[in-house]
């Protein structure tokens, strides 16, 4: 303590000074519109070039963590390609693993597109992520995205290299899902608190279900492949004045350090909708 009274005493001429110079040219940024610009110009290309180098850095020792996650997504995507295609119900039985691919482009259902996510955004209980891919990369709205770990959002608008995703963890964010073990069909919804948890609901009472039990999307899902990991199942719930469960689920997606994503076409999905919209106004 007595050094550092001895060291203001030495310099304080010098130290009065100073403080005098930060004080005086915080008047003149702060009242005078023109510094104030030139200012923030230079402080604004100075705190960028900073950020440039820290993300170049950063993102050299994350370089083994998304090699890591880039093998894991291709091995997960080669496990999918045999539900990427279905068949129409006939007699005739095929089997895919026997047959050539290109023979069968015909009755592809989903295509899967890369994309890096490359922004993210938060509006009161809705969370965005941005992707670096448009409709001049062949996205479109209403796709389903995953990542290497599980289900990731919606896609709800595209430029023309680029998309913003709506992410599971929104309020408005709903789709079908299913216990993996028994089949038991639910809708999956975040309650906008705790964004390590969602919840699977308008499950049966009579459904079985133990702690860590697999929820994956289900065949009722109008933009996901079935089988795509939803989480695990944490706490189960009873409605007292329904017969329904509400199912906690602990998300299978780490939302904070997502990537790399696919974004997913259901070649189909035209074809379903517009007939079940005809059916609609049919019997109205």
């Amino acid at each position: 303590m007595r050094n550092v009274f001895l060291f203001i005493r030495r310099y304080f001429t010098f130290l009065i000074f100073l403080m005098l110079q930060i004080l005086s040219l915080t008047f003149l940024f702060r009242y005078n519109k023109f510094h104030e610009a030139a200012f923030m110009n230079v402080a604004g290309e100075f705190t960028g070039r900073i950020n440039s180098k820290y993300n170049n850095v950063e993102y050299y020792f994350k370089l083994k963590k998304t090699n890591e996650v880039l093998v894991r997504e291709n091995n997960y995507l080669r496990s999918l390609l045999p539900e990427n295609y279905e068949f129409a119900d006939s007699t005739i039985r095929i089997v895919i693993d026997t047959v050539r691919i290109d023979s069968l482009i015909k009755f592809q259902r989903f295509r899967f597109y890369p994309a890096k996510v490359v922004g993210s955004f938060i509006s009161t209980q809705t969370n965005y992520f941005t992707i670096h891919r448009g409709q001049a990369q062949g996205l479109k709205k209403d796709m389903g995205v995953i990542s290497s770990q599980g289900i990731l959002g919606r896609v709800v608008d595209v430029s023309t290299n680029y998309a913003t995703v709506m992410s599971v963890l929104s309020r408005q964010f709903k789709v079908k899902a299913k216990l993996k073990k028994t089949g038991e069909n639910g809708t999956i919804e975040w309650d906008g608190i705790d964004p390590g948890y969602i919840s699977l609901t308008d499950i049966p009472n009579s459904a079985r279900i133990a702690k860590g039990d697999t929820v994956v999307t289900s065949e009722l899902s109008s933009i996901y492949p079935p089988n795509i990991m939803v989480g695990t199942v944490e706490e189960v719930f009873k409605d007292l004045s329904t017969n329904f469960l509400t199912i906690k689920l602990k998300t299978a997606t780490n939302f904070s350090n997502v990537q790399y994503v696919n974004a997913i076409e259901d070649l189909q999905r035209d074809e379903r909708m517009n007939l079940e919209q005809t059916t609609k106004t049919q019997h109205e």
